[in-house]
Order: structure tokens, then C-alpha cells, then sequence
């Protein structure tokens, strides 16, 4: 058997994560870094292979038994997710393994990539000893340079850009930065996704489901699932927001989102193959993860009117976001008959101060109820996204945000408190202020146990996690939600909705 170059894991960690959620409720989905590093990286002539350890659900003596019997030439932890915060929260469950294996095999190479690491490159090597590189960005030209090394050490490790390593006085530097993939070059350098190299029981992703609600509230309408991305990035420059720290191309020690803005797309004709694939695979729960799919016309509309072509609208069930601010109504109708039911709207507040404060005046005024009276009238639905706990946010505002989110009565609702999550400007300026800041990775997830808000002006962070739990629940068993719920998809939704509610997440500064 030819030798493998590269093994990409998708490290497992959910029970931290969600809590009593991730048996049941919490979503499982397809490594969508892992799939492209892999395909990348296999593009150049490497081979390789992806272990989901999430997926499996497998221990950590399992893993690596796995990993040893593989005897790859790099290990690859590839630690994203399917939130903004997962970056930093998976990390937990990668350095575990990462540490479990270095124990087995101290000669094992490992590397680190994603979110985190991106955002603290020389934090994540100083506090996590068994790590061997990490990579400064995306990595995509970084890990094929690092693979054709005969031998990976210092030496030679120095000369390639997007590194931190450490060296042979132990001592942690980061290398020259590199560039991420160009727009000119996104289809020859991101070839697509390496579906194939991922585990399944009976079919192709069955190993995967859709969220709660995608899954119209029914646990066996959840598999198979999959997640793409039809372009990197965002323009906007959102405070609270991390996901641009993919765009990184300095060397800044802490980076901050905000000064990596931009987007970057694959080609219509490129990314519609994407589709097929998974069609051909039996795939109908299609999350398209693009930060702002309804942003560009130019880009989105010709690939929903090549899915209505194909008649795919006519049974794929996909969501994807947008802001408030970027629906258009002239195209909503296209956008329906390509499969996709739902728009992910980050609504944030319901107070337009707070609103337009945390988006640096990105946000327009828009009436949001009339956008998603809109949406509701085109026959899309929404999943509505809040935020608890933003700078200026007092317990009136907070209650304004509940109050709406109850009027619009949306399909989906999610709200999350606000943490100083890693690679954003909240982050960084708590850190030069001294603010007191998460120290574990299961403290930046928004459901552990260990979960600590940052707090606003007005708040404390008890005050802010205690507000953002009960609207949990006053949204979901609102008696304006479930008839909803019941009219669209049965009782059986409402009683699984209810079996959800009486989940409760312990909150260890809640006194739980």
C-alpha cells in the first residue's frame, strides 16, 4: 500500500459541547476544511485520508489505533465547525487526542489548523506542547509545501511561509506569512471536496445529519446531510464576528477578523458539480455555509437557476444565510425553486442601536419585520439568529430582542450569548483591557456548562446567560411557535420540540 502523506482529522468533543443536546438535537456535520484540504492536497499528487472522529464517535484509544496503523507522514488536526465559536471549542477534543497520541508514538508529526490557531498562532503552540506546526491560515499552500519535505524538521520547516513552529531551542516563532488562494485560482487550487474519503454506515453520508429544524423537527428526516461552502469569507467587518480570520495573511499574534475582510468564490459551473455529487449520493439536506450566499446576484442567482434547471428544487431541502439588509424580493421566486426552503437571517438585536453599534454602521436601517414578512410571503422560511448580550445591551433591550423574535415567529430561532470568541475585535480588545476572558476551550462553547458571556455595560455575565436561557425556552414553547409547528409538520414535531425544552443546560455561574 502506497504511503500516506497526510491524514486529516475532524476531532470529536460534542457531549462537552452541547451537553444533554448532542445525543439527540445537536447537528452533525460533514468537515467541510477536512473535505477541501483533503481534495486539495490530493490534487498535487499526496495521498490522503480523513478521519472523522466525530462522525464515528470514536475514543481516543480507537483514534489512535487508527492513526498509528495508518503511519501517515503528517497529522493534520483540521478544527472548524459548524458555529463561530467551534474553532476555538473543538480544540478541546483535538488536543486531547493530540496528547493521547503523542504519548503512544512521541514520533507521530502533528499539526494544528483552523480557527484558532489562526487567531493565536504563537498562544496555541506555547500552551499546547504536543503540537508540532501550526498553520497561520488556511493552510492550503503551506500543508502541500510541508508534505514535500523528504524530512520534516526545523531545518527545513524555516523556510516555508504560514508556520508556527518551534525551534531547536524549543522556543516558538512564526515564519514569514503566505497568501491565501487567490479568487483567480480558487478552482484549481480548491478543487472541490473529497466526499469520498468520509465514513458511512449503509450510504454515503449517513453519518451525518441536518440541524433540528432543517430536519423539519424530526429525527429521521435529519440523514444524509452534507454542508459546501460557494464562497469564502465576508465583506462585513462585525464585531462580534471571527469567521474572516480564514482571510489572515500577516503575523500579527493576535488577529483580529475585522482586518482580513473579503470574499472569495468558486465558479458557477465549478460549484454546481459540487451539487451533482451529492445528488448522485442521495443527499436532500444541503446546508450552503457561505457567510453571505444572498449578497452577490452575479454569483448566486446563476447557480440557483442551474439547480432549478437540474429539478433539484423539487426535493432537496437546503437553507442558506443573508442579512436582512441584502434580500432582494425580485429573486426570492429563484431562489425557492433551487431547493432552497429556509434563509439564516442574523437578526442580532431587536433594539436598532445596539444593531447598527456592533455592525459599525454596516447594517441599514431595514424594517425587519417587513423582510421577513417578505420571506414568509415568497413561501421561504426563516431561521431567525439573535445575539444576548452585546456591548450597550441592557435588560430592556434584551427583552426588545425577545419580544420581536416572538412576533415574527419564525421557523428557526437561535440566540447566543455573547462571548469574546477568538479572532474577533471583541476578543481582542477584552484581552488589551484586561477583561476577564474564557480560559478553556469548552468555555467559549454557548451550551457548556462552563460557558461565560463577557457582560455589557449594564449586565453581568450570570445576568446575560440566565436572560438567554429562559428566551430559549420562552420562544420554543410559545403557544404562537408549536401551532406553527403543529399546522407545517404534526404533533410528532411539537412532542419532539418539547422533549427538547425539557433538556436543561447546567450553567456553572448559574450556580448549577
Amino acid at each position: 500500500m502506497r504511503n500516506l502523506d497526510v491524514l486529516f482529522i475532524n476531532p470529536g468533543n460534542a457531549s462537552g459541547i452541547y451537553q444533554g443536546l448532542s445525543k439527540d438535537f445537536s447537528a452533525i456535520e460533514t468537515p467541510t476544511w477536512s473535505l477541501l484540504l483533503a481534495e486539495a492536497c490530493r490534487s498535487k499528487g499526496f495521498a490522503v485520508q480523513i478521519l472523522d472522529v466525530n462522525a464515528e464517535r470514536l475514543s481516543n484509544e480507537e483514534a489512535c489505533d487508527r492513526i498509528l496503523n495508518l503511519k501517515p507522514k503528517l497529522v493534520t488536526f483540521v478544527v472548524y465547525g459548524q458555529n463561530p465559536n467551534s474553532g476555538t471549542v473543538n480544540m478541546a477534543g483535538a488536543v486531547n487526542l493530540c496528547s493521547y497520541l503523542k504519548k503512544e508514538n512521541i514520533q507521530i508529526i502533528t499539526s494544528f489548523v483552523g480557527s484558532h490557531a489562526q487567531a493565536l498562532p504563537m498562544d496555541t503552540m506555547i500552551n499546547e506542547s504536543d503540537i508540532d506546526i501550526a498553520f497561520t491560515n488556511e493552510g492550503v499552500y503551506s500543508i502541500c509545501n510541508v508534505l514535500s519535505l523528504t524530512d520534516i524538521k526545523f531545518e527545513n520547516l524555516k523556510n516555508i511561509k504560514g508556520l508556527c513552529i518551534r525551534d531547536d531551542n524549543n522556543k516558538v516563532i512564526m515564519t514569514p506569512p503566505e497568501k491565501i488562494v487567490p479568487q483567480e485560482r480558487m478552482d484549481i487550487d480548491l478543487p472541490g471536496y473529497a466526499w469520498d474519503l468520509l465514513p458511512y454506515k449503509k450510504k454515503p453520508l449517513d453519518l451525518y445529519r441536518a440541524h433540528f429544524w432543517h430536519g423539519n423537527y424530526d429525527f429521521d428526516e435529519r440523514y444524509p446531510f452534507a454542508a459546501l461552502y460557494t464562497s469564502l469569507g465576508c465583506k462585513f467587518k462585525c464585531n462580534f464576528c471571527m469567521i474572516n480570520i480564514i482571510n489572515r495573511n500577516d503575523n500579527n499574534e493576535v488577529g483580529q477578523a475585522s482586518d482580513y475582510a473579503g470574499m472569495r468564490y468558486w465558479s458557477t459551473n465549478f460549484i454546481i458539480k459540487e451539487f451533482d455529487k451529492l445528488v448522485k449520493m442521495g443527499v436532500k439536506n444541503i446546508r450552503i455555509s457561505d457567510e453571505m450566499f444572498l449578497l452577490n446576484k452575479k454569483f448566486y442567482l446563476p447557480l440557483c437557476q442551474l439547480l432549478q434547471e437540474r429539478g433539484y428544487g423539487k426535493f432537496l431541502n437546503m437553507w442558506a444565510y443573508s442579512r436582512v439588509d441584502t434580500i432582494n424580493p425580485n429573486y426570492l421566486s429563484i431562489v425557492k425553486d433551487a431547493g432552497i426552503k429556509t434563509l439564516a437571517l442574523g437578526i442580532e438585536s431587536g433594539d436598532r442601536n445596539v444593531r447598527l453599534e456592533v455592525t459599525k454602521g454596516a447594517f441599514t436601517d431595514t424594517n425587519v419585520n417587513n423582510v421577513v414578512k417578505m420571506i414568509h410571503d415568497s413561501g421561504l422560511e426563516v431561521m431567525a439568529n439573535y445575539l444576548f448580550g452585546l456591548t450597550s445591551d441592557d435588560n430592556d433591550t434584551m427583552k426588545k430582542t425577545l419580544d420581536l423574535s416572538l412576533e415574527l415567529n419564525t421557523l428557526g430561532w437561535n440566540a447566543y450569548p455573547v462571548l469574546p470568541i477568538p479572532g474577533s475585535q471583541i476578543y481582542k480588545e477584552a484581552r488589551k483591557n484586561n477583561q476577564k476572558i474564557p480560559k478553556d476551550y469548552l468555555d467559549f462553547s454557548f451550551h457548556s456548562y462552563t460557558t461565560r458571556p463577557l457582560g455589557t455595560e449594564h449586565l453581568t455575565p450570570e445576568e446575560v446567560l440566565k436572560f438567554r436561557d429562559n428566551a430559549f425556552l420562552v420562544y420554543h414553547q410559545s403557544e404562537k411557535f408549536l401551532s406553527k409547528i403543529k399546522n407545517k409538520f404534526g404533533q410528532v414535531a411539537v412532542d419532539n420540540i418539547n422533549q427538547m425544552t425539557s433538556i436543561k443546560l447546567k450553567r456553572e455561574i448559574l450556580g448549577d
